[in-house]
């Protein structure tokens, strides 16, 4: 089963890979630090509102230590139109205040160092990893959840809990290790432009031979 889910995924890749070559992270950042803080202003947000928000509060705060002696209400102003602000101000700080303690400012460039700063999950820190130090890695999103559910990548039950964790081991078992930081970056161009959640275009999907999900949804409409 592996091996034809490997030779699936490669026929994916191959695909998307014509139609998004250049797919890449849509977060503004020109350091590791600024993308770890866009990242985390992702959450449950949209890159397109975070990219608004970034320049003027990376020109209020410039580098870790600046976002480690912050006032929390005033960065919580900031950044209040991502949504959920309190809880990314506080994950802001606390990451920062540990970059500057512990790395001497400088942000790590490991699984495990970066999962151990506060308030940074697996995704942001694989987000980091895989944009600024092109290190290979399986970045497990919603877009990410939801694509590789249907198109039976990963396991429904893993796709449908959301068991980012799950569906990253099942992703990493069977696509090109090469291949997965710029798999990653596809399947969000991809999600965003056809294979969306309410109302995926599956008519003009290039994936559609490959998606059982998608063949269903056309013979049911």
């Amino acid at each position: 089963m592996t091996n034809t889910l490997k030779a699936k995924a490669r026929k994916i890749f191959d695909i998307l890979n014509d139609k998004y070559s250049e797919a890449d992270c849509t977060l503004d950042y020109k350091n590791p630090f600024q993308l770890l803080v866009a990242t985390i202003l992702a959450a449950q947000s949209t890159d397109k509102n975070v990219n608004k928000v970034t320049p003027q509060l990376f020109n209020k705060y410039p580098d870790p230590k600046s976002f480690a002696d912050a006032d929390i209400e005033e960065l919580q102003k900031y950044i209040f139109s991502t949504g959920f602000y309190r809880q990314k101000a506080r994950s802001i700080i606390e990451a920062s205040q540990d970059i500057v303690n512990d790395y001497d400012g400088i942000v790590p460039d490991s699984i495990d160092a970066l999962t151990k700063l506060r308030g940074v999950g697996r995704k942001t820190a694989n987000v980091v990893l895989g944009t600024s130090f092109n290190k290979p890695v399986i970045i497990v999103d919603t877009h990410m959840l939801r694509v590789s559910g249907r198109l039976g990548l990963i396991p429904h039950e893993i796709s449908t809990k959301k068991d980012a964790v799950k569906a990253e081991k099942e992703l990493m078992d069977i696509i090109d290790k090469e291949n997965w930081t710029q798999f990653s970056h596809m399947i969000v161009y991809f999600g965003r432009d056809i294979c969306n959640a309410k109302k995926p275009k599956h008519d003009i999907c290039p994936l559609l031979d490959l998606c059982e999900y998608g063949k269903q949804e056309l013979q049911n409409n």
